[in-house]
């Protein structure tokens, strides 16, 4: 059996973000695995810009790497008792291309946010904004990590073993959901 492509969403453009050491924790625990972090630092969406120039080059891509993965994980922070306008956007611009890569896509969301509840409004919000996409979304076990910006080592390891055999729990059946 060929080894599955993973991708990766953030909803956080920062490069030392906690969701994207949540990303990469995720990967690791899902490994074997050709892992892509998608690049979500695309133009707000403006119809007048879809109407005048097209869909931008880089919502294609973002497209593609949906539709040809095996499997994607999805990490939030909450801003305002929500997810990001960056993660929302990256939705409704690949809302406007051609097909529904999403479409049975099994898919992992998670979350790591300041606040105790880690993310977990963000997460509820985000499930419900991908519904009209229909993916296989996991229903548990929940990553909700809270007090996100101390539970990563230096390394960008998880320090908790509960947050991790968690994590780890969520990845096996992310895998067994894309058939790997």
């Amino acid at each position: 059996m060929s080894q599955p492509t993973l991708l990766g969403l953030s909803g956080s453009l920062r490069q030392n973000a906690t969701n994207r050491k949540l990303l990469r924790e995720a990967a690791r625990l899902f490994d074997p695995a050709s892992f892509v972090e998608a690049d979500l630092n695309l133009p707000l969406y403006d119809g007048d810009l879809e109407d005048g120039e097209g869909i931008p080059e880089a919502v294609h891509t973002l497209a593609n790497q949906i539709a040809q993965a095996d499997a994607v994980i999805i990490s939030t922070p909450e801003y305002n008792k929500g997810p990001s306008g960056v993660l929302k956007n990256a939705l409704d611009w690949v809302s406007r291309t051609q097909g529904n890569p999403w479409a049975d896509k099994p898919v992992a969301v998670m979350s790591a946010a300041a606040g105790r509840a880690g993310g977990e409004r963000a997460q509820m919000i985000l499930r419900a904004c991908m519904v009209p996409f229909q993916p296989r979304i996991l229903q548990g076990p929940e990553i909700h990590l809270a007090n996100s910006s101390n539970e990563f080592d230096d390394q960008g390891k998880l320090r908790s073993d509960r947050y991790e055999k968690s994590l780890h729990d969520l990845m096996q059946k992310l895998r067994a959901e894309a058939g790997f």
